[in-house]
């Protein structure tokens, strides 16, 4: 796969191209390498305009030396990996000052905005961000609108959508395979593990340390290792201290920098009645599922092992993979309040909500059994007894392959109808 256009239309660039039509300045955000460039090529050859690839250390350096004149000219102004000559920014903010027209700059980032000294306030105001994540599977598999949408106006009838002939082993596959473009084009297991050593290790040795020159960079691999064994579960600060031997001041120091690099994503702790009978701690998980199982080195094989500790790991997996998938068609969903996970401290839980901004929510549950049971439904059930009528659905998904309505807006269905129609 020589291009990932070959492959997908990213469901994020009709969007990209509708907020420059309302917007002077549009951001693409993501980890690196997952297609941005990609975008940001085929927006200029819709809307025109020129690219600096600051990647590119000759263009990197002329636009450092002299940001307003390398900015200058007719037409969109199309930035690869912005986040390396950040005083660009005030370059943008300087010609805004004499023209806010919508569409004038197109950024992309591989370093969230708000992360990179000068750039939380030179744009305010004037600023759409999108965040570009990997590629989800309703895209590689050319699905519909997904089912984000679909819930939140038809509920019972994506309830009965038809069933899915999905095995185990297939969602194995998919999980290990992960979302990245160039993991998707490794031609074996082997190929695909060696790639995600390069990401990781560009990623944390060049990425992070551009943000912040710290101290302790050698603690970083082993980091990022014992986050992806608590992915998909309640974040641990102290056990990480504890485990790496530093304090946990710094634990949470670089933690923030792994998000910041968008390597891994605290799914935050939702609550609209901010009540206390709910946990404030965040839920970890690594941004890709395929990173997630190298990093814990879980292959295919290990995975179809029916053992217990493999069946726990392979729980968090999926679920890390399935957040990954709703927050995915989240991206491109309109009218997305907020997302997170809901937990109360006598330990029912939910593993995402996401909250539209009309209040309505969508609640789901992840199970890697092929059958649900009594104990799959608590905490479902215990949130719509809470929010009332504003729950549209819950949804427990599981690995069998049979859709149903379970009771009151709660609902059985297969982990495959997020991509399968």
């Amino acid at each position: 796969m020589s291009d990932e256009r070959d492959l997908v239309q990213r469901r994020i660039l009709p969007i990209a191209a509708e907020r420059c039509a309302e917007s002077p300045v549009v951001l693409l955000e993501g980890p690196r390498t997952v297609g941005k460039s990609t975008l940001l090529r085929t927006l200029a050859d819709r809307l025109g305009g020129n690219i600096l690839d600051l990647d590119d250390l000759d263009t990197r350096a002329a636009v450092a030396s002299d940001p307003a004149m390398m900015i200058g000219g007719p037409g969109p102004v199309l930035i690869d990996e912005y986040q390396h000559v950040p005083v660009v920014l005030d370059a943008i903010k300087a010609r805004l000052n004499r023209s806010s027209r919508p569409g004038q700059f197109v950024l992309t980032g591989s370093a969230r905005h708000e992360s990179l000294p000068r750039a939380a306030q030179a744009l305010t105001g004037r600023l759409q961000r999108l965040q570009v994540l990997p590629l989800s599977q309703n895209e590689i598999e050319h699905a519909g609108s997904g089912l984000i949408e679909s819930l939140f106006h038809e509920p019972d009838a994506s309830a009965r959508a038809t069933d899915s002939a999905t095995t185990r082993d297939e969602y194995i596959s998919r999980v290990v395979r992960g979302g990245f473009p160039l993991e998707l084009a490794a031609r074996s297991e082997s190929a695909r593990s060696r790639w995600i050593d390069d990401w990781v290790r560009l990623t944390l040795e060049r990425d992070v340390q551009e943000l912040s020159r710290i101290r302790q960079a050698h603690i970083l691999p082993g980091l990022l290792q014992r986050l992806a064994g608590q992915t998909a579960q309640v974040f641990n600060t102290a056990q990480l201290a504890e485990g790496l031997g530093v304090g946990e001041k710094t634990i949470r120091d670089y933690v923030r920098l792994l998000e910041a690099v968008f390597v891994v994503r605290m799914l935050p702790p939702w609550d609209r009645t901010l009540t206390k009978r709910t946990t404030a701690r965040p839920k970890v998980h690594v941004v890709d599922s395929g990173i997630a199982a190298r990093l814990t080195r879980l292959s295919s094989g290990k995975l179809a092992v029916r053992d217990p500790s493999v069946l726990t790991q392979f729980g968090h997996l999926l679920e890390t993979f399935v957040i990954g998938e709703l927050l995915a068609q989240a991206t491109w969903t309109d009218g997305i309040a907020a997302a997170g996970h809901w937990r109360t401290r006598d330990g029912i839980e939910v593993d995402l909500v996401i909250e539209d901004d009309n209040g309505r929510v969508l609640a789901f549950e992840i199970k890697a059994a092929g059958r649900t049971t009594g104990r799959d439904f608590t905490g479902l059930r215990a949130l719509r007894d809470h929010l009332g009528d504003s729950m549209v659905a819950g949804i427990v998904f599981y690995t069998g392959n049979h859709s149903y309505t379970h009771e009151d807006r709660i609902h059985v269905l297969p982990i495959a109808r997020l991509w399968q129609q």
